[in-house]
């Protein structure tokens, strides 16, 4: 008699902002009905967006109104037809920033459309909380307890906005601020790299942009998740939907846990991440995380057709 082996325990992540590019999915589509049906529920959601997606031209495409709800297409895309074509479920859930609206689609409590309006109003409210040039984010290398100290230190607003990968903190705040603790942890022998960003996200500032959003959330029926979904703020799951408009809210001025999450993820019992959607950013953060991790990317085609546990 022969023991059959179970299943590894998969864990869906859904990138964030910076992994969009023109012409996205586009092969999906053409080979996928289900990344079509979603490509034309976008559409219908929000015309004009496929197009845009599609052809371009790539300084639209990459307005942050415009980023994040094709983002959230793309992926669900991807992650439909990988389900379409495997039969397979995810065990855990979990989204980078924007991503994690993409992972709440996946998981069947946010409905697509939902998520395409809300991250298009997110988006636009996120750009117009903050006058251009005077807030600023930059990537610093080293270890993230100098920047949390140097940044609790700190006269201006200036914080922690992503926790990425165990020596790579993500800061951001008042562009003053912002230069200031770069200055100071350069001086504590960090690395420090300015970011090219249309706003400071995940800080204090985006304050009204979490204000205007949270109605709009309040306002979203949410439905029990088919699977845990790790939320940015918490690096937990098991949220109940009544609470995802909270934590939604929470997370446009909060930190993404990135590095907690992914640890936690690996703690209860993920064996496999795989990424949905254009690039491969998570996936490199996975292995700089859990570097014995394994990691699939699934968001062309050819990716898709290759998938095998």
């Amino acid at each position: 008699m022969t023991t059959r082996r179970a299943a590894p325990k998969i864990a869906a992540l859904f990138p964030g902002q910076g992994s969009h590019s023109v012409g996205m999915g586009a092969d999906l589509t053409a080979a996928h009905a289900a990344a079509e049906t979603v490509y034309a529920q976008a559409e219908a959601a929000l015309p004009g967006l496929r197009n845009l997606i599609e052809a371009g031209p790539l300084e639209d495409l990459t307005l942050t109104a415009n980023q994040q709800p094709a983002l959230v297409a793309a992926s669900v895309a991807a992650y439909r037809a990988w389900v379409a074509q495997t039969g397979l479920t995810p065990d855990f859930g979990a989204g980078h920033s924007l991503g994690e609206y993409s992972a709440l689609v996946a998981a069947g409590s946010l409905s697509l459309t939902d998520a395409l309006r809300l991250t298009r109003e997110r988006g636009e409210r996120m750009q117009q909380a903050v006058p251009v040039g005077v807030g600023a984010m930059s990537a610093v290398m080293g270890d993230p307890a100098a920047v949390l100290e140097v940044c609790a230190g700190s006269s201006g607003i200036v914080q922690p906005a992503n926790f990425n990968a165990p020596t790579q903190t993500v800061i951001s705040g008042e562009k003053s601020a912002v230069d200031a603790a770069s200055a100071e942890l350069k001086a504590r022998g960090l690395k420090v790299i300015p970011l090219k960003v249309s706003a400071p996200f995940h800080c204090a500032l985006m304050q009204p942009a979490a204000a205007g959003l949270a109605p709009a959330l309040s306002d979203t029926p949410f439905a029990p998740l088919a699977f845990p979904v790790y939320a940015n703020v918490t690096a937990e799951a098991g949220a109940a939907p009544a609470a995802l408009p909270e934590l939604l809210t929470a997370q446009i001025t909060g930190s993404v846990r990135w590095v907690e999450t992914i640890r936690a993820l690996a703690d209860a019992g993920a064996e496999v991440f795989v990424e949905f959607g254009p690039g491969t950013v998570l996936t490199g953060l996975v292995k700089r995380i859990l570097p014995d991790a394994r990691t699939i990317n699934v968001g062309t085609a050819a990716q898709l057709a290759a998938f095998e546990l």
